[in-house]
């Protein structure tokens, strides 16, 4: 006998008359003529990643929430750290934080803990330091603290159990994590080209894509797996993400359509990938965003950047072969001459004449 695990929603899209009573009868009797469509079932180590991964996920999210319950005391003693510097928990800050917590409440002694380019902001370190401080302050800060320090040490294991998993499912010497990609190839080499699909291949062709860090090709490859034939196609992992653009139309008109709900860890992954793809410099996806958020609003040029990161990475994985940056002129490209004449016309409204030679290479 096979069993198929289905989704309800796809019963809504087979016409025909649903009740509660008829529920179970009308299922079968769509089962029989082959409307229904089985879901995704991961093999069972891949399910077992997915569980390392969203546990590792769901501490990291906690330790966000003490960083946030740390700034909040900070600002309630009148200490506007955050305002100089950039991560309140880096080496400078977390030396004069400790400081404050033993009592010593110099400001000028504190900021003298600052190292590397915090140095140069310290006699805005030293304005950000004086506050009201008392003792209450201290202990608020104090125990977020601790709690901080405790959740370092199950996130760097889960960190060091997911290599292992990852280890044994490609069946090869995994080393680790990929390297940060450093030019239009990431870390690929000539060698590598043609390699046999693997975790660690999958990881290694993510790695290039722009703002995908290691931690992000950890989830996405624990989500939706290596083999992108038994989802289909790129839209249909865009819309099991829950990134897909939504499409609201009658009678000819467009109305603004919302995404679904979709994958929940991994749509939400998906997002914090696309706002370090929308802070990188010079490539596409930083480009589409720029364009998006002046005209839809951020929110929705994030969803877009994030449309636009799951399905390069099916297509990673789907020709087995790295990501090629289009640049941040590709969308001038595909219109040079509207752009030009564009341009020239906006000019010439100023009062200017333009004569337009292309410019030919020495």
């Amino acid at each position: 006998m096979t069993v198929f695990l289905v989704h309800a929603a796809h019963v809504k899209q087979v016409p025909g008359r649903q009740t509660d009573k008829a529920d179970t009868r009308w299922r079968a009797k769509l089962m029989r003529h082959g409307l229904l469509q089985a879901s995704f079932i991961p093999p069972i180590e891949q399910r077992d990643v997915r569980d390392l991964t969203r546990y590792r996920t769901k501490l990291v999210q906690e330790r966000r929430r003490e960083v946030k319950r740390v700034q909040g005391a900070l600002e309630r003693a009148n200490i506007k750290l955050a305002a100089v510097a950039t991560d309140i928990m880096g080496v400078s800050a977390r030396a004069s934080l400790a400081a404050l917590v033993e009592g010593r409440a110099d400001p000028a002694a504190m900021a003298e803990l600052a190292k590397r380019r915090l140095r140069r902001k310290r006699p805005r370190l030293e304005q950000a330091l004086t506050g009201l401080v008392r003792d209450h302050h201290r202990q608020l800060r104090a125990m977020p603290w601790a709690h901080l320090d405790f959740l370092a040490e199950p996130i760097e294991a889960l960190a060091a159990e997911m290599t292992r998993r990852l280890a044994l499912l490609s069946g090869d010497d995994f080393p680790g994590v990929p390297p940060e990609p450093t030019g239009k190839t990431g870390g690929i080499t000539p060698d590598m080209a043609g390699a046999p699909m693997t975790f660690a291949r999958a990881l290694t062709l993510l790695a290039t894509i722009p703002g995908v860090n290691p931690r992000g090709g950890e989830l996405l490859v624990a989500e939706g797996g290596i083999d992108m034939g038994r989802l289909g196609t790129a839209a249909r992992l865009a819309a099991w993400s829950g990134v897909a653009p939504g499409n609201d139309e009658s009678a000819g008109k467009h109305r603004a359509g919302k995404t679904r709900q979709g994958h929940q860890a991994l749509r939400t992954g998906l997002t914090q990938l696309a706002h370090a793809a929308a802070r990188t410099k010079g490539t596409y996806l930083s480009t589409l965003y720029q364009r998006l958020a002046t005209r839809r609003g951020k929110k929705r040029a994030i969803m877009a950047v994030a449309h636009a990161i799951v399905v390069r990475a099916c297509h990673r994985l789907c020709r087995n072969e790295p990501y090629r940056e289009l640049g941040a002129h590709d969308f001038d490209d595909h219109r040079r001459a509207h752009l030009a004449d564009q341009l020239t016309r906006r000019i010439e409204r100023l009062g200017y004449r333009v004569t337009l030679e292309p410019i030919t290479a020495a």
